[in-house]
């Protein structure tokens, strides 16, 4: 087994969701047509995580996710579940705000807020016991951002009557996330990743313009989001690590076509955030640039490795990215990860294979015990 890399923030990261193993998919294609009860399935799902953290930990990752497998997406085991006043409603497969003009769309899964939000209890606290249980080290939780709901649920979908002042909307949806850091804190979880893929869409022309046909300004939305993210990550227990991942999505037809010029001084010098870990793979994502906005003493990890091609990058090519990153931000402030998750969606799970996936964890690793020890 080789040695995890250090200890939070961590130089190798994982960040997430893993390819769901053809067992698990087949549980749960059984489960969805009846076939199968909640047992099995729960059995399948036990299984198939138990081999994930092994796998996780031969590589030598620090931290070990149990790669949602328990998930039908990854913002499933929040927003769905562990809130009252939501309901998340499927849009026809444009998009509930799809525009001839700007050819883009917000989203297909959409929340509607139809009543007061509140923390109903945690389905993550069950689930991350079990990773414990099984884990030699450290065990990672995601949960969506803050942002999450208002981007994708825009003021027409949170309902006036219950919240005639959006003021009292966010203030009762960052006690819920606080709820949920108390419980997990509480059931002895010390790394919490939150999933953040709304803020990177405002630097978006087609997004902005999307926005202001519903009447948000983009950047009266920077503001609004950065606010709500601080807010929530202030109310975290000690000893809870938290990370902000930015990701623009895996979703070809709403990803966003911009780098992070329009919010990187936001991102880095208005939030209480001490790692990031930050989707660079691909042009989509911009120049390096931006990272010299980042102050010292906080970490930025680099998502240079694609979830979605199956070529295994070679440690000479990350490498070589990573250098050209140091031009704009000490190497010492750099750590090393996949874009995104390797599966955020099960229903749609359209991935490389899952011993690739592998292939590209133990590249990460080697390359971060390389140039970092």
């Amino acid at each position: 087994m080789t040695e995890p890399q250090n200890q939070f923030p961590f130089r190798a990261e994982q960040i997430g969701s893993l390819v769901r193993p053809e067992a698990l998919l087949a549980a749960r294609n059984a489960f969805n047509d009846g076939r199968l009860d909640a047992e099995g399935l729960g059995r399948a799902e036990d299984a198939a995580i138990i081999g994930a953290i092994k796998r996780q930990e031969e590589i030598g990752l620090g931290a070990v996710s149990d790669g949602e497998f328990r998930r039908s997406v990854y913002s499933e085991s929040f927003t769905a579940k562990a809130l009252s006043g939501v309901e998340i409603q499927l849009t026809e497969d444009t998009g509930w705000s799809a525009s001839n003009d700007l050819g883009h769309r917000m989203a297909r899964r959409v929340p509607q807020i139809s009543g007061p939000v509140r923390w109903k209890g945690s389905p993550n606290v069950p689930s991350f016991e079990f990773l414990k249980s099984h884990a030699a080290g450290t065990g990672k939780v995601t949960l969506p951002g803050p942002a999450f709901i208002h981007y994708r649920a825009g003021r027409a979908n949170i309902s006036a009557e219950i919240y005639p002042d959006l003021d009292k909307f966010w203030s009762d949806l960052t006690a819920a996330y606080h709820a949920e850091m108390q419980a997990l804190a509480a059931a002895g979880c010390t790394y919490l990743q939150i999933d953040e893929t709304a803020i990177i869409k405002l630097g978006d022309e087609r997004v902005r313009g999307l926005l202001t046909m519903r009447g948000d300004d983009w950047r009266d939305l920077l503001d609004v989001y950065m606010t709500a993210i601080n807010a929530v990550v202030r109310g975290a227990p000690d000893g809870l690590q938290i990370a902000l991942h930015v990701c623009r999505s895996s979703d070809p037809n709403w990803q966003a076509d911009a780098g992070y010029d329009v919010i990187a001084d936001a991102l880095f010098n208005q939030l209480d955030i001490d790692c990031y870990l930050l989707e660079y793979e691909g042009p989509r994502a911009g120049d390096f640039e931006p990272l010299a906005l980042c102050p010292k003493g906080k970490r930025v990890v680099l998502g240079l490795v694609s979830t979605m091609e199956e070529e295994v990058e070679s440690a000479a090519f990350l490498k070589s990215r990573l250098e050209d990153a140091g031009r704009f931000i000490p190497m010492d402030q750099l750590g090393l990860s996949p874009r995104c998750g390797f599966a955020t969606s099960a229903e749609h799970q359209k991935t490389i294979p899952e011993e690739t996936q592998w292939q590209k964890l133990a590249r990460i690793t080697e390359v971060a015990r390389d140039i970092w020890g």
